[in-house]
């Protein structure tokens, strides 16, 4: 009986690399969790990823947040926009509760029309009891359309635009980057 379990030292090898292969992929193997955020929490990335459609609408071509807005603003406030963090923690909360006052609803659950509105009366700046007073809501507004802006049509390297889409999207080759002014003469 010792006979038939003997084994060469290649195969020996080949089955313990399967072995270790095979156990390396098994945590791949259940649903994704998703993208690892920064900073945002879970509910702050879902309301900027409506208020993203809303500011980039879908059409043929992917919205604000399939163009990676969420994940460039996420990105961008753990880093170069760090010093807007308390904002946009201020302006997020204010538009869930303000939300929840009126509509008994989160933002991302309101019809488009109810959303656009709301939107409208943050950047009119007609918003103005309780946390948005002292002109908040139109600055927030502003924040939010320049960051949306930028993550959509910037370059895929900070945090948006997977894939160039903004860029094929209005006819635009891929981006030559050339770097350290090497330039010839």
């Amino acid at each position: 009986m010792a006979g038939d379990w003997k084994i060469s030292r290649r195969r020996f090898i080949k089955l313990t690399a399967l072995g270790v292969g095979t156990l390396s992929l098994v945590p791949g193997c259940g649903p994704s969790p998703g993208p690892r955020r920064e900073v945002l929490t879970e509910d702050e990335a879902s309301l900027l990823g409506a208020i993203a459609d809303q500011i980039i609408p879908p059409d043929e071509w992917p919205g604000g947040r399939e163009g990676g807005v969420v994940s460039f603003m996420d990105v961008q406030l753990g880093g170069a926009y760090a010093r807007f963090r308390g904002d946009y923690r201020r302006g997020l909360a204010a538009i869930t509760a303000t939300c929840a006052d009126r509509y008994h609803e989160r933002f991302e659950s309101l019809p488009r029309e109810k959303q656009t509105a709301f939107l409208k009366e943050m950047e009119s700046g007609e918003l103005k009891e309780g946390p948005w007073k002292d002109g908040f809501a139109a600055r927030f507004f502003q924040l939010l359309r320049s960051h949306s802006l930028q993550g959509y049509y910037g370059s895929p390297r900070h945090g948006g635009n997977p894939g160039y889409v903004s860029y094929r999207m209005v006819g635009l080759d891929y981006p030559q980057i050339v770097g350290q002014n090497r330039y010839r003469t």
